[in-house]
């Protein structure tokens, strides 16, 4: 039968964990209940080196249900204080993920708490058929790299009912991903959902609805911004690192980019920003029903090198885009899809924050 990992805490209940590899590799419909709280140690030199990038992990998981209303906490602060990215005069090091997922299908996580975690709060990795509802993230808007929940090389993955606010990426989604959907997540502090970075030191990056490699087909709709820096972005010369990046002239290929029902308040003048490779140029970019205002002054499109239509209401106007037969084409064929999409109750198709 191989062995089971069973994780019971009543209310009011503080576990100090000072880490966790677990593999299953049978699971029969086992739960794993969290009421209490679950603490990592505070002191990064106390970590044990073997595994200084993670903290709770589990591996070859089946059937299984993480849920309850209790607390995951990485008490960060001491991580955070020693980051490059907080202090340019400390050395730059990785420093644990609070929970991670792994090589691992039909998994359920119901209405935990993420927060102050090392760095990355919740991945998922290498899984299949994930659904993760009524989770709430968080970490202080000045905490490095705690992106809320991070997915790579992971397909079927659905997030719905979550409140996000981190110091990084609310969502991030990297290498190998396909098929993923969001609905009613709310994000903020945090820098949004992002799709990268991809292609990073000349690899290999992949996502796609259901460096080099590809972003296609992939759809942001029903979404409200409140004063937010970079509302809609598509940046190829993103650079994250302590150090500065070298232009290169492969890029990451980004297409059938959808955009529908986006409004609200842009905090900067480039309310929509179009960033790309003049030698991998970003190609059917769709606008539909754009309205992003600016509460001190006027807001503006920034195209480079990127190919796409908008239809509907746009404001700012992108006619910086440049259009061509088949992103017309691309706008009838989506529409098909929404039609099919409506008709069955299981389908998620949009995206709202």
């Amino acid at each position: 039968m191989g062995w089971r990992v069973l994780i019971q805490l009543r209310v009011g209940t503080r576990c100090l964990v000072c880490g966790c590899i677990c593999a299953v590799w049978r699971w029969g419909s086992d739960d794993t209940q969290i009421e209490g709280t679950i603490v990592a140690p505070d002191e990064p030199k106390d970590w044990d080196p073997k595994s200084m990038r993670s903290w709770l992990s589990f591996y070859n998981l089946t059937k299984a249900l993480f849920q309850g209303n209790g607390v995951i906490d990485g008490s960060g602060q001491k991580w955070w204080a020693a980051s490059c990215k907080k202090n340019k005069s400390n050395p730059c090091k990785g420093a644990p993920s609070a929970v991670t997922i792994d090589s691992s299908s039909a998994i359920r996580v119901k209405g935990l708490t993420f927060q102050n975690s090392q760095q990355m709060n919740f991945v998922i990795a290498r899984s299949n058929s994930v659904r993760v509802m009524d989770v709430k993230v968080s970490s202080p808007e000045d905490s490095p790299n705690t992106d809320g929940i991070h997915i790579t090389d992971s397909t079927n993955v659905v997030l719905q009912n979550c409140k996000i606010g981190t110091g990084d990426d609310c969502i991030s989604i990297v290498n190998g991903s396909s098929s993923i959907k969001m609905k009613n997540i709310y994000c903020g502090p945090g820098h949004g959902i992002s799709i990268g970075s991809l292609g990073k030191d000349n690899s290999t990056g992949i996502v796609e609805k259901g460096g080099s490699g590809y972003v296609r087909a992939v759809r942001y709709q029903d979404v409200r911004m409140d004063d937010v820096s970079n509302p809609i972005i598509i940046d190829q010369f993103y650079c994250d690192s302590p150090k500065t990046c070298q232009n290169q002239t492969s890029a990451v290929e980004i297409s059938q980019i959808m955009y529908r029902n986006i409004s609200g308040t842009s905090k900067s003048e480039k309310a929509m920003k179009f960033a790309c490779s003049d030698t991998v140029p970003c190609t059917r970019i769709i606008l539909n029903d754009i309205n992003l205002q600016r509460s001190d002054g006027t807001v503006e499109t920034f195209c480079n090198s990127a190919a796409g239509i908008g239809y509907g209401y746009i404001q700012p106007s992108a006619e910086c885009l440049s259009s061509s037969d088949k992103d017309k084409i691309i706008i009838e064929k989506e529409e098909e899809e929404e039609e099919i999409g409506q008709s069955s109750t299981e389908h998620l198709i949009h995206t709202d924050l």
